[in-house]
């Protein structure tokens, strides 16, 4: 008898330490998220020569994504429970990025435009994102559980300065996967996260009728033929 219970003790002390053991069993919750996100453009030039009006030279412009500044975004969260270890989730949020775009010419001229920073500008944006997830959990291990998680949405953006040179599109379509873990607490669960976000229209805005634009500033947007998101957030849940 007394080696019958040394043996079950230890498994009766980890159902007690064990918070919010039925937390998982309910059919909603819900909660909240913060985070930070490094986003960045891919970007497609139009390896096209373009004459500016100011100079006179025909070059052929090249752009890249030369600076990230980590932005960060807020959100809602809505949960259902599929079965044991399969939820559907619906993360409204809204987030906060900006990354520097910098140009140079095939020939290593200089380039010439009438931003005081010249060969570079930066592209601000604020979307408001609607993704849609799945999420996989493993077995609960005392007061953790990993899990992934996949799933798209739309996202539209809602902050545009049409005297900015680069424009971007008012909506986007992505899909998103990651990876984190459940940690169970006395009062809530916390769920910190990574994943990784990729859109799939194009985002740069045609510069058809934007007279707010100087005319040596138009190689800023006509050469560049496509412009799609790409970004990594680090997200903390609170459930």
């Amino acid at each position: 008898m007394a080696l019958g219970a040394l043996l079950f003790v230890p498994e009766a002390q980890a159902q007690v330490a064990q918070n919010r053991p039925y937390v998982d069993d309910k059919l909603f919750h819900f909660g909240f998220q913060l985070g930070m996100n490094f986003s960045s453009f891919g970007i497609t030039d139009t390896e096209e020569p373009i004459t500016n009006p100011i100079t006179g030279q025909t070059e052929i412009y090249h752009a890249r994504v030369s600076s990230v500044m980590p932005g960060f975004h807020v959100g809602f969260v809505s949960d259902l429970r599929l079965c044991k270890y399969l939820n559907l989730r619906f993360c409204p949020g809204m987030q906060f990025s900006s990354r520097t775009i910098s140009y140079k010419t095939e020939s290593g001229n200089p380039v010439a435009g009438s931003l005081g920073n010249g060969a570079k500008t930066d592209v601000l944006a604020m979307p408001v994102y609607l993704p849609l997830y799945l999420k996989w959990s493993a077995a609960r291990e005392g007061n953790y559980r990993p899990y992934v998680i996949a799933g798209g949405g739309a996202s539209f953006n809602v902050s545009r300065d049409r005297e900015k040179p680069v424009l971007l599109n008012l909506m986007d379509y992505f899909c998103e996967v990651g990876f984190g873990v459940d940690l169970y607490f006395r009062w809530f669960k916390f769920c910190p996260e990574i994943t990784y976000r990729i859109g799939f229209a194009n985002q740069l805005a045609p510069i058809d009728g934007r007279m707010e634009l100087a005319p040596q500033d138009f190689f800023y947007t006509t050469s560049i033929s496509r412009m799609t998101n790409h970004c990594v957030c680090l997200t903390f849940n609170f459930e």
